[in-house]
């Protein structure tokens, strides 16, 4: 079976400030996160170097063909090493650009240089534009709705030059139906939800169904095992959502993402998606088509290697 990560994250390093809290790389995997100590590595990466390299050996191991690396400000942009991944391990990694919105920056500028670099795509947190600080000091704040014609140029920009968008959304119907209104503005526009359509709150059934509006609207599962994280190994009710998603949209717009690597502190990478491979409740041809075969369609993935399972010592 391909499998194929849809949601995943590198860095060199956390070093940035969002809504006016410290986000800063400490040592054994922890950071400083909005002012309070959390374990955002597994506390072996002792530096807290979120690397392509180490990645690649948790991908070798769990048999993940590829993985698309997304961002997030709360890790700072990282488009200086991402670039160098994607140059570095073409056929591995699919990885996005990010562009800065806040502090009255020129955004649109931001995306022609993602567009002109060796990225993708771009990523763009929406549920982080709902108060956006127009200056340094954080002393005034906009929202910046999709459907603005600042935000519909950028998509056109992405559509136009065959750059994939990776967007996240709020819990909020009105930024939900300003998605529809860019999804039917730009019909050739790669757009894949992340998040899972934020699968644990109200807004689930209205992300997901935002796939039904395009031909290229697709939706990653990104931070699941983060939602379900009470409910734990091996994820029953996330099984029943991902079949529910399915009934909606069909098998055929589903994609499996791990959020690599802030949730492999509580699970194993390879078990961020066994819970899939191993149910039960669904066929063969539903985990192959969630857990790699559409993504491998959609972001276009070619030459994946060949990674034959290696026994653990313990077997």
């Amino acid at each position: 079976m391909t499998i194929i990560d849809a949601h995943s994250h590198l860095w060199l390093k956390q070093d940035t400030w969002v809504d006016g809290k410290r986000i800063l790389t400490l040592k054994n995997g922890r950071s400083i996160f909005l002012e309070e100590e959390v374990q955002m590595l597994p506390p072996f990466m002792i530096d807290g170097v979120n690397s392509a390299e180490v990645f690649l050996s948790n991908m070798n191991y769990a048999q993940v063909g590829a993985a698309v690396v997304v961002q997030e400000i709360i890790d700072g942009n990282q488009n200086e090493y991402l670039t160098k991944v994607q140059q570095q391990y073409p056929d591995r990694f699919f990885c996005m650009g990010m562009t800065e919105f806040r502090y009255g920056n020129d955004f649109l500028a931001g995306t022609r240089a993602v567009i002109d670099s060796p990225l993708k795509g771009l990523a763009i947190p929406g549920h982080r534009l709902f108060s956006v600080p127009t200056s340094p000091e954080e002393d005034h704040f906009e929202t910046l709705h999709l459907n603005a014609p600042r935000m519909m140029e950028l998509f056109k920009l992405l559509e136009k030059n065959d750059m994939v968008l990776s967007m996240c959304l709020g819990d909020d119907e009105q930024q939900i139906a300003e998605m529809g209104e860019v999804i039917q503005e730009c019909p050739k526009l790669r757009i894949a939800i992340g998040h899972f359509g934020m699968v644990t709150t109200q807004s689930f059934e209205q992300q997901v169904k935002l796939a039904l509006l395009g031909n290229n609207v697709m939706v990653e599962s990104g931070g699941i095992t983060w939602l379900y994280n009470s409910e734990f190994y091996p994820y029953p009710t996330a099984i029943r959502s991902i079949r529910q998603a399915a009934d909606w949209v069909g098998w055929d717009r589903l994609m499996w993402g791990s959020d690599y690597p802030r949730t492999i502190t509580a699970i194993t990478y390879r078990m961020s998606y066994d819970f899939v491979s191993k149910s039960p409740e669904l066929s063969d041809e539903q985990k192959a088509l969630f857990l790699g075969g559409n993504a491998q369609r959609f972001y276009g993935f070619k030459n994946l290697p060949e990674l034959p399972y290696i026994k653990n010592m313990s077997e």
